[in-house]
């Protein structure tokens, strides 16, 4: 009998599942968004802890580029150094009073401007590469 560790692509899989309605399409997007923003990111598992068992969909490339977290009211994707990225189009609508990670809630009814949001982790993953 062999023993299967879920992939993180697997684990997200099933988060987007279990979260079913507009949050699992929300997040099914900005997913989509992520992943295809550079070819150099790779989906991880972290956080993992006995509240959150399934852990939190990471996005990594040379570092953290961002994480989501489905909420009772929103989708948040946290953008551990989004306070050095350049937010044009006010995208960040949460945890801006820190002095580094900054936040966007993905409400029900909100489209996700696209566009926007792959600017946003392509920067964050050009602040990662410059170190």
């Amino acid at each position: 009998m062999s023993t299967h560790e879920a992939s993180a692509a697997e684990v997200i899989d099933a988060i987007i599942a279990a979260a079913v309605g507009w949050r699992a399409e929300a997040l099914a997007t900005v997913r989509g968004v992520v992943v295809g923003a550079d070819p150099e990111i790779v989906e991880e598992i972290k956080w993992r802890k006995p509240s959150k068992p399934e852990g939190v969909a990471t996005w990594t490339c040379r570092g953290n580029v961002c994480m989501a977290d489905v909420l009772k009211k929103a989708v948040r994707l946290t953008f551990p150094l989004g306070a050095r990225l350049d937010d044009p189009t006010g995208l960040f609508n949460a945890r801006l009073d820190g002095s580094t990670v900054r936040a966007i809630d993905v409400f029900e009814g909100v489209e996700i401007d696209e566009d926007a949001l792959r600017r946003l982790v392509r920067e964050a993953v050009a602040e990662n590469r410059a170190g």
